[in-house]
């Protein structure tokens, strides 16, 4: 367990975020189990922002959260929220409360998930009130009452392992396609269909089932996060340091951060970041990477 902590605001927010490993048996599936905990006074809000990830089930107890993807209003959250994958940053506002939060890799999301991906990218929704998630609220309880947090994230892991067994079978090429899209090499989509020996055009079907996204634009995002990722490690470097060695210029890179980020990177650098900075560092020390896009399957 790896914990990145931070105090924000002239309230003294204290913000704590615990990273767990998933079990073997998850690994290939999910990529971390996660606690956000956010203690201060009541009424008293923080914000930051997600980066474009995969999708992720998270349970919150305590005050409402307000959130959106990609710029519209932010709503109120409920207390199971399922976030499908995202190719724009989600704005969250969050007052004391504690979050658990498991990730799921494409691999994950066809396992456990009768959905396809495409139907969620870019949106949350009440896991509570969809027939394909509401399997899952029951988790909100027991993580609630669950007297330490190594014990509620084994709860966790042991509830998605124990439905392994009745899952629908692994499709190689989602672990083949997410293999070639986490290769820094990769540049194009020829060169993805060429590396799976599939037709490009089933490789569009099986990245918006699978992925939730057209293959060109992951490709994108991929090349974006690389670069994000090493500011969100080292936030004295300048963006120029940061960049993807395929980004053409520095110029290129900033009409890749507004559209994945909405802001450009100057006024994102410029932003407290007071639970995603602490978290990306506390984040690679447990998963390898800062960001969960970056994460590499391991079927």
């Amino acid at each position: 367990m790896t914990v990145g902590e931070s105090a924000s605001g002239p309230d003294s927010v204290r913000v704590a975020t615990r990273f767990f490993p998933v079990s073997a048996a998850l690994a290939p599936y999910c990529s971390i189990i996660y606690l956000t905990e956010i203690d201060g006074p009541p009424g008293a809000r923080i914000e930051d922002y997600l980066h474009p990830e995969w999708a992720n089930l998270r349970f919150i107890d305590g005050e409402p959260s307000l959130a959106a993807v990609g710029g519209g209003k932010a709503e109120p959250m409920p207390s199971f929220v399922v976030t499908g994958p995202t190719s724009k940053a989600t704005y969250f506002a969050v007052g004391p409360m504690r979050a658990w939060g498991i990730g799921f890799l494409p691999a994950g999301w066809a396992k456990f998930f009768a959905v396809p991906a495409e139907d969620l990218a870019d949106r949350s929704i009440d896991g509570a009130q969809h027939p394909v998630f509401a399997a899952h609220a029951s988790l909100f309880q027991q993580l609630r009452q669950a007297n330490d947090v190594e014990g509620a994230a084994k709860m966790l892991d042991d509830h998605f392992a124990g439905k392994l067994a009745t899952a629908p079978r692994d499709d190689p090429a989602i672990f083949a396609a997410h293999a070639a899209l986490v290769d820094d090499e990769l540049t194009s989509v020829a060169d993805l269909a060429a590396k799976l020996g599939l037709s490009e055009r089933s490789i569009e079907r099986l990245s918006r089932r699978a992925f939730g996204f057209p293959p060109k634009l992951l490709l994108r995002r991929q090349r974006f996060l690389r670069s994000l990722a090493r500011f969100m490690l080292d936030p004295t470097m300048s963006w120029i340091e940061t960049l993807d060695y395929h980004y053409y210029d520095q110029a290129q890179f900033t009409r890749d951060f507004r559209r994945f980020m909405g802001m450009s990177p100057r006024a994102y650098a410029a932003r407290p970041k007071p639970i995603l900075g602490a978290a990306a560092r506390a984040r690679a020390a447990t998963a390898g990477e800062a960001v969960q896009g970056l994460h590499k399957p391991s079927g």
